[in-house]
C-alpha cells in the first residue's frame, strides 16, 4: 500500500514538471520572439515584420525582435532560421523568393522551402510598383517598351538581388515584353530603390511599400503595378496588363509574404502565432495601414499558406529557366 502510495505521487509529481504538450501550450511564449527578415530594413518584408510583431507583443506581452540578415537574394537569413531550434522563438518573415524561386535559382540552396519550414502565416501580398527615374523621357509602360527597344541594354534595374522577387518580376516584364534590360544586384531592395532616385539606376520593379513613399515625393516615376487590379492606395497607377502592349495581356507578378517557422516547431506554437496574426490582420488600423503602403493582407491557416508555396515553386520553375536567371 505504502508503494502504491509513493508511486501515484511520484506519477502526479512528474506529469506536472515533465513539460508536456499542454504545459508547453499554456507558457508559450514565455521570453523574446526572433523575427528575421532577410533583406536590409526598409523594404517590404521589413514593414511587415515590424508590424506584425507589435501585434504579437501586444497580444502575448513577449518582446518581439526583428533582426535583418541580408545576402544572397535572402537566403542567408532564410538558412539561419532553418537551423535554428524549433522552440517556436526563431522566425522567419518568408517571402515569394527565398520560399519559392530560390530552389530553382540555387542549386546548392542549403535549405528545402517545403522540408526545412512549418508554414506559420501567410501576412499579405504585396504588388510590385514599375517605377523609373523621373528623368527618363517616359509617362506610360508602352512609351517605356518602346524605349527599351530603341535602347536595347541600356537601361540598368536593381533588384535585392539574385533570386529575389524583384529581380524576377523584371526578368518576366522583360521577357513577355521582349526587351533587353541590364540587371544590377543589390543587397536589398532599399539600397536598389536609393539608387534609382539617385540616378545610378533608372529603374525598380519591387514591393508597394518601399516605392510609393518616392513616388509621392516625386523622386520616382510610377507607371504600373504588376497585380490584376489596381491599388487602392494609388488608384491612379495602371495595371502592367492595362498598358496595350502586346505580350503583358494577363500580367501578373505580385509578391506575397508569411511567416515560417523552422521544421518541428510545437504545434501548439504555430497555432498560437497563427490566431494572433489572424487576428490583428483583420484589425481595421492594420488593415489601414498596410493598404496605405500598398500591402493587401491575408489572413488563413497554415495549410492554405503551404499550398500557396507549393502552387508557386511549380509556377515559376519554368519562368527561371527561360530567364537564365542564376545564383551569383
Amino acid at each position: 500500500m505504502m508503494f502504491i502510495r509513493f508511486f501515484t505521487l511520484f506519477v502526479a509529481f512528474f506529469l506536472c514538471f515533465s513539460g508536456s504538450p499542454s504545459v508547453a501550450q499554456i507558457s508559450y511564449p514565455n521570453k523574446s520572439i526572433r523575427i528575421i527578415v532577410p533583406f536590409t530594413p526598409g523594404g517590404s518584408p521589413d514593414v511587415l515584420a515590424r508590424t506584425i510583431g507589435g501585434k504579437i507583443t501586444e497580444a502575448t506581452g513577449t518582446a518581439v525582435i526583428v533582426e535583418n540578415i541580408a545576402g544572397a537574394g535572402g537566403t542567408i537569413g532564410a538558412d539561419r532560421v532553418a537551423k535554428a531550434p524549433a522552440d517556436g522563438y526563431t522566425l522567419l518573415m518568408g517571402h515569394v523568393g527565398t520560399l519559392a524561386v530560390a530552389p530553382s535559382v540555387y542549386p546548392h540552396l542549403p535549405y528545402d522551402p517545403l522540408k526545412s519550414f512549418a508554414p506559420v502565416a501567410w501576412v499579405a501580398r504585396v504588388p510590385n510598383i514599375l517605377a523609373v527615374n523621373p528623368s527618363l523621357p517616359v509617362k506610360t509602360t508602352a512609351e517605356f517598351v518602346a524605349y527599351l527597344k530603341a535602347n536595347p541594354g541600356k537601361v540598368d534595374y536593381g533588384s535585392g538581388g539574385n533570386g529575389s522577387a524583384a529581380h524576377l518580376v523584371t526578368e518576366y516584364f522583360k521577357f513577355a515584353s521582349q526587351t533587353s534590360i541590364t540587371h544590377i544586384p543589390y543587397r536589398g531592395t532599399i539600397p536598389s530603390v536609393t539608387d534609382a532616385v539617385a540616378g545610378q539606376i533608372q529603374m525598380v520593379f519591387t514591393g508597394a511599400p518601399a516605392i510609393i513613399p518616392m513616388v509621392k515625393a516625386g523622386k520616382l516615376k510610377a507607371l504600373a503595378v504588376s497585380s490584376s487590379k489596381r491599388m487602392e492606395a494609388m488608384p491612379d497607377i495602371p495595371t502592367i496588363a492595362e498598358s496595350g502592349v502586346h505580350g503583358l495581356e494577363g500580367f501578373e507578378a505580385d509578391q506575397w509574404y508569411g511567416l515560417v517557422a523552422p521544421v518541428g516547431t510545437p504545434p501548439e506554437a504555430i497555432k498560437k502565432l497563427n490566431q494572433i496574426i489572424n487576428a490583428s490582420l483583420v484589425m481595421p488600423e492594420i488593415q489601414a495601414r498596410l493598404k496605405s503602403e500598398g500591402a493587401i493582407p491575408n489572413p488563413t491557416s497554415p495549410e492554405i499558406f503551404e499550398q500557396l508555396i507549393q502552387r508557386e515553386i511549380t509556377r515559376w520553375k519554368p519562368i527561371v529557366k527561360s530567364a537564365n536567371i542564376k545564383s551569383d
